[in-house]
């Protein structure tokens, strides 16, 4: 009973507290009268509550984290590891905490590039000029004129950024396991010219204007069998939302668009538009790529539009937990047949370390990574070494 005196508005209190007291009627009329009262009142309203600010510091000291000789992200006052339920029963708040965060690790890798590994970032397009979108990737000084070898890094799909193997790793383990920065350091070490490539990085967004909004919210020019079925998606979408998000006042995001990258606006375009300007254009007599995931699929693209040049260029291929489909991306024969003797896939299996696994596909060999250790964990000096060892023209590490 406090509890519900305790939410009650004190005016209401105070009048009902006064109509009851009018004749003393007995505990039923009481009962009776409060139980109306209650049912006027939606308390699932009351017990929401109001969605803070979507505003986050913009560094990883305003977050009070940072990373530790380990390289592992801990609280500053606490050593604690990363928190995501941060504030009770506010998910979406903590959801955007949580990639505020992530765009600060982004960052926060792209300096370990540079002042760690010694990369430099070079923009694209390469023509690019000062008003466009623009990207970049990175690369070693010497990543153009090295006559023995380079090493090429695509990460897969999502959220991460050059130098980024998974950022879930980062913050939930550390930069060893989540970054390329193990990889570029063991290449450096042993000679090789690096590039990172940067396939995610497709579009910037800016903000619509008013009148930008109010044409996209019109969309009178649309059939009106299509406006109905984007109503449909729209009121199914915030009927979910309302679900799921328990506050009384939820703070509106800005409205953006999206500006494409010229010959970047997709992990395929990037890394044939790399692979034009700067990686056949490299010295090396050697190119060996380590592609994760959706950056498997972005080679076997590049195999399918430049299969010559690669098969000319490329030395082995390491790929990890890798989504291509020879079939779906209609790679033809003489391809499978260049991969099966220049590639290894290593996925995710219980079975120990390099055994072989069966593939449905009649591309590359695949071979366990082992299921205690997702692909990013490899050691890097056993994968290098196997990506060397494809071919009979690569020196060992």
């Amino acid at each position: 009973m406090n509890f519900y005196f305790n939410i009650l508005n004190p005016l209401t209190v105070w009048a009902m507290m006064a109509q009851l007291q009018q004749g003393v009627p007995d505990e039923k009329e009481k009962t009776t009268a409060l139980k109306d009262l209650l049912s006027r009142i939606d308390l699932d309203e009351l017990m929401k509550k109001d969605e803070p600010p979507l505003e986050f510091p913009d560094t990883l000291e305003g977050f009070e984290y940072s990373f530790n000789e380990k390289g592992q992200l801990r609280h500053v006052k606490t050593g604690e590891p990363f928190v995501f339920n941060y504030r009770e029963d506010l998910h979406r708040w903590n959801q955007k905490r949580y990639e505020a965060l992530g765009e600060i690790i982004t960052k926060h890798v792209y300096r370990l590039l540079e002042d760690e590994c010694h990369l430099k970032k070079v923009t694209l397009p390469v023509d690019a000029t000062e008003n466009e979108p623009k990207s970049f990737i990175f690369m070693s000084e010497d990543a153009l004129t090295n006559p023995d070898k380079l090493l090429v890094l695509i990460h897969g799909n999502g959220v991460v950024r050059a130098g980024q193997w998974a950022r879930r790793l980062i913050i939930n383990e550390d930069l060893d396991s989540g970054t390329q920065i193990p990889y570029i350091k063991k290449a450096t070490e042993e000679g090789y010219g690096v590039i990172v490539l940067n396939p995610n990085e497709n579009y910037i967004e800016v903000e619509k204007t008013k009148a930008q909004v109010q044409l996209s919210s019109d969309s009178s020019d649309e059939p009106a069998e299509k406006r109905e079925r984007k109503d449909k998606i729209q009121k199914e979408t915030k009927k979910r939302r309302d679900f799921y998000e328990k506050y009384r006042n939820p703070q509106k995001e800005k409205e953006t668009m999206q500006m494409y990258i010229r010959d970047n606006g997709s992990p395929e375009e990037h890394t044939i538009y790399v692979w034009d300007h700067f990686i056949s254009q490299s010295a090396a007599e050697n190119v060996f790529f380590v592609a994760h995931s959706y950056g498997g699929l972005a080679f076997v693209e590049l195999m399918i539009q430049r299969e010559a040049e690669v098969k000319n260029k490329v030395t082995a291929v390491a790929f990890t937990d890798s989504v291509h489909n020879v079939w779906h991306q209609e790679a033809g024969k003489t391809i499978r047949e260049w991969m099966r003797e220049n590639c290894c896939n290593w996925v995710s299996s219980s079975e120990p370390l390099d055994a072989s696994v069966e593939s449905m596909l009649p591309d590359c060999p695949r071979v366990s990574a082992v299921a205690q250790a997702k692909p990013e964990h490899l050691l890097r000096q056993n994968l290098m070494h196997h990506c060397n060892c494809n071919s009979d023209k690569a020196q060992s590490l």
